[in-house]
Formats: C-alpha cells, sequence, structure tokens
C-alpha cells in the first residue's frame, strides 16, 4: 500500500503526457522486465507452469491496469477507487462464514462508506465512467482469487509472466492508438522505471506472496486499509484536515482489519489443535 501510494506523483507527471494505453503498456512491460531480471525468469520451467491460471492472471492485471485508469479520466478519484473496492470486499463477503467474519467485513465496508466523498457524488456522475469503475472491481476479485491458485511456478515467476502476457493483450490497441516517440526519451523511461517499480512490481509480488500465505477473506478485508492509508497520508504529510466522520472511519477499517487477521489466524489455530 506504501508502494501504491508512493507512485501517486509519478502516475500524476505520466498522465499529463500520455495516453492511458501508454503508461498501462509501459507500465506493464518495465515492470515484467525487472522482475524477470531479479528473480531469473529464464530458469522457469514451461512445461510446469499451469497456464490456465497464469491467463486468468494476466486478464486481471490488463483489466485492472486499463479500466481503472480510464474511470479516473471520467470521475473524481474518491468516487472511482470506493466502487473499485466493492471488488475486494465483495471477495471477503462471499469467504466469509463465521458471525464474527461478518461483522469484520461489514465494518471495513461502513468504515469505507463513511470516506466516500457524497459532496462530489452530488454532481451527475458519468455512467460509463461507474460501469469502467465497477469492471476494475471485478478485475481486482479475479486477481484475488487467481493469485490464490496454484500456478506450478513461484509468485515471482507468476507475477513476470502474468504481467507480460497482460502486456500482449493491450499492446495491440495501444499502437493502433499511437505510442508517442516521447515515451523512450531518458528523462521519461526513468519515470516510468520508477512508476513501474512502485505501481506494479514491488505491490504486485508482495500482493502474490501474501496471498499464498492468508485467506480471501483476510486479503479482501485488509484491502480497505488502501483508502484509509491515503487519507491518513495526507493528514500526516499533506497538512491535509480530517473530519470526524474521517477519524471514525480510520478506526473501523483499522478495527476491522485487526479483527479479521486475528479471527482467522485463531481459526487456523483450532483447525491446526484439532487435526
Amino acid at each position: 500500500m506504501l508502494s501504491m501510494q508512493s507512485s501517486g506523483a509519478f502516475a500524476k507527471h505520466l498522465f499529463q503526457q500520455f495516453p492511458i494505453l501508454t503508461v498501462s503498456c509501459m507500465r506493464l512491460f518495465l515492470g515484467a522486465v525487472l522482475i524477470g531480471l531479479v528473480f531469473k525468469i529464464w530458469k522457469v520451467k514451461l512445461r510446469e507452469v499451469k497456464w490456465s491460471t497464469i491467463l486468468s492472471f494476466a486478464v486481471a492485471l490488463a483489466g485492472l491496469n486499463l479500466m481503472f485508469y480510464a474511470s479516473i479520466a471520467r470521475l473524481p478519484l474518491g468516487i472511482a477507487v470506493s466502487f473499485e473496492f466493492i471488488g475486494p470486499l465483495g471477495v471477503a463477503l462471499l469467504n466469509a462464514r463465521q458471525k464474527t467474519d461478518f461483522v469484520w467485513v461489514g465494518l471495513a465496508i461502513l468504515g469505507l462508506m463513511l470516506l466516500f466523498p457524497f459532496d462530489q457524488a452530488a454532481q451527475p456522475l458519468d455512467p460509463l465512467g461507474i460501469a469502467l469503475a465497477l469492471g476494475a472491481g471485478a478485475c481486482w476479485a479475479l486477481y484475488i482469487v487467481t493469485g490464490q491458485k496454484r500456478s506450478g511456478i513461484s509468485s515471482n515467476h507468476t507475477v513476470c509472466l502474468g504481467m507480460f502476457i497482460a502486456l500482449l493483450m493491450l499492446l495491440p490497441l495501444s499502437l493502433y492508438i499511437g505510442i508517442p516517440a516521447s515515451a523512450f526519451e531518458l528523462g521519461n523511461l526513468f519515470y516510468f522505471a520508477i512508476f513501474a517499480t512502485l505501481a506494479s512490481a514491488l505491490p504486485f509480488c508482495l500482493d502474490l506472496f501474501a496471498l499464498r500465505q492468508i485467506s480471501a477473506l483476510s486479503f479482501g478485508t485488509l484491502m480497505s486499509l488502501e483508502p484509509a492509508f491515503a487519507a491518513f497520508s495526507g493528514f500526516i504529510f499533506l497538512g491535509e484536515t480530517l473530519l470526524w466522520n474521517q477519524w471514525l472511519a480510520l478506526g473501523m477499517i483499522i478495527t476491522a482489519s485487526i479483527g479479521c487477521t486475528f479471527t482467522t489466524q485463531k481459526q487456523k489455530h483450532a483447525v491446526v489443535q484439532t487435526s
């Protein structure tokens, strides 16, 4: 989450100069190259790869990249993120089994509702923007579900292959629209490389590692910390004022995340003792 939030300044610089598809493709390409070099992708034995899992993961990455950035071009950022979070919270709800699970997920949903920018929502919202944000949320849900499946290779290699295939999915449309030559200038390549590291390579690798250690319920609930973290970062680093409802929302989301994680670990411990 820290990595994704830190990428905001680079994203703002790039989106002012380049089309959404160009930024998405460069992000995927450079992120895949970086992961491939660091984790030696050439050592992967292709016959051991479960390609159905890799392909599903690639579809999730391609859709998430394209639809989220397209949605924030039509909607205020806070609105788009709120609609997008229906995806991971939906996964959390579908994986809830105990009464306490529903309590924690419900608390996270209430917290996110308190963070929702209702003043911006009072204005007419672009229906296509809403559809794109919901589509991004569906891709995020697929990302969580697929990320927990075994791919036959390490999580880092899974991310690398998934990003490369996602790039191949988006590249034809990007080439049709046109990639500006300035995207390959040294200064812009530096911005793209930092953006790819902070917004793709690092968070995706850490996400997949986490998804193979914790339940989809815990992961989906913990994702609600992201907008809370953004609001708190604005308070600490930018001097932004948080209203009482935002402080209450932060408390709810943090409590839900800690409670869900604690309950899940307790259930795992009980299962181990029983077996």
